[in-house]
């Protein structure tokens, strides 16, 4: 992988990033392994050449490709490991950068993701949002201009619809669009420059989660970075400055479509008739989600069920699954017990009463069994929770106060 290393630093040095997004501030970006981190650009650190880059151990912050403050700076990070071309390598750390871009420029339009836990999945949406995003995906590629608006008209038309029943839900969806969306088109252009594939093939490639109805409707939050992308490449057809003044206008992508003169049709929502596809699509959805409960639940080991008054204190949204009043908290959650806080690093399912906050009960399962010391357990890696509980085999009811 060292190669990719020299070929990255060497591109992101010779490259001229305004040419993706006017105005394009490179932050600190760090390439990774199984074990080391090699660190560019960041200010704390002296990348003097020939030293190009600091090599450092790997830390827990180092997960995924994302960014993060590391020793308080803005540092886009890329796994190597994920990578079999230097073109992907490269586009995807100018993604992240393009996110230390946003943060440097005090990007502001971030949404509300408790909205995505809560995303209603109604065929009637699912079924106008699917038509919606087919009409978005024709007006890029359609060259007749009266016909390109004409899709147009049909995607804002759609979208105006939708946003009758579920208007906090179709913010969510505005808000990532013109987030993610930017990042994913900085993130075309990079691999088209790089790459040996032909344009209208990385376009397919890039818009496929756009028009997948399975895909889009399994994963709400990462199909709006596809019609993001597809909003910004209308727009840099249809108002070619749009990027000048984006981050200062605070508007959304959406919007800046409509202020293109075109005006929608409105459509009523008796005309709406589920489609077989649509009707598949969510069941599908449904069923993904409930496969992935049911294995949790039927995982090997102690089985521990935590009953009472459990306050959620913090979550990561953007890990949970929701199902009938079930959240499986896939990444971590830290939650309220007989008045103190504990820190659930591992999965866990939480049956909630009213909200996302308020649970009755906490299923974790354990590799190894807790201690018991009379009138509370001590659970490795969460720590002493007291309460009354009852030991069956490898299930375990803790009931707290």
């Amino acid at each position: 992988m060292n190669h990719f290393l020299n070929q990255i630093a060497k591109d992101l040095t010779s490259t001229n990033v305004e040419r993706y997004w006017p105005n394009f501030e490179l932050v600190a970006y760090a390439l990774y392994d199984e074990n080391s981190i090699f660190l560019f650009n960041h200010p704390r650190y002296n990348n003097i050449p020939p030293k190009l880059y600091e090599i450092l151990k790997r830390d827990e912050q180092f997960v995924g490709n994302t960014l993060i403050l590391f020793d308080g700076y803005p540092t886009a990070i890329a796994d190597m490991e994920l990578y079999d071309d230097c073109e992907g390598l490269f586009s995807i750390l100018v993604h992240e950068l393009f996110h230390g871009n946003q943060y440097v420029k005090g990007e502001k339009r971030f949404p509300d993701e408790t909205m995505g836990i809560t995303y209603p999945l109604t065929k009637e949406n699912v079924e106008i949002r699917n038509r919606e995003r087919k009409s978005l995906y024709n007006a890029l590629i359609e060259t007749s201009i009266s016909n390109k608006k004409q899709y147009l008209n049909e995607f804002i038309s759609l979208r105006e619809k939708r946003s009758e029943g579920i208007k906090e839900h179709l913010t969510y969806e505005n808000l990532i669009e013109s987030v993610e969306g930017p990042a994913w088109y900085v993130e075309l252009k990079a691999f088209s420059e790089k790459s040996p594939l032909a344009n209208d093939v990385i376009l397919k490639k890039y818009g496929k989660n756009l028009i997948d109805v399975v895909e889009s409707t399994s994963n709400i939050r990462r199909s709006c970075y596809s019609s993001g992308l597809f909003m910004c490449l209308l727009l840099d057809e249809l108002l070619p400055d749009w990027k000048e003044s984006f981050f200062e206008a605070k508007t959304t992508l959406f919007e800046l479509i409509k202020r293109l003169n075109i005006t929608p049709r409105k459509q009523a929502i008796e005309e709406v008739q589920i489609s077989p596809e649509t009707e598949a699509a969510v069941n599908f959805a449904v069923e993904s989600r409930k496969k992935e409960l049911d294995e949790f639940e039927a995982q090997i080991g102690t089985h521990l069920f935590i009953e009472g008054e459990i306050i959620a204190v913090s979550f990561d949204p953007m890990n949970i699954i929701p199902l009938e009043g079930r959240l499986l908290h896939r990444n971590y959650i830290k939650v309220r017990i007989n008045n103190q806080e504990y820190l659930i690093q591992q999965p866990s399912l939480a049956y909630c009463a009213v909200g996302l906050k308020n649970i009755n009960k906490l299923l974790i399962v354990l590799q190894d069994k807790p201690l018991e010391t009379g009138d509370s357990l001590f659970i490795t890696g969460i720590g002493e929770i007291k309460g009354q509980y009852e030991i069956k085999k490898d299930t375990i009811n803790l009931v707290v106060n």
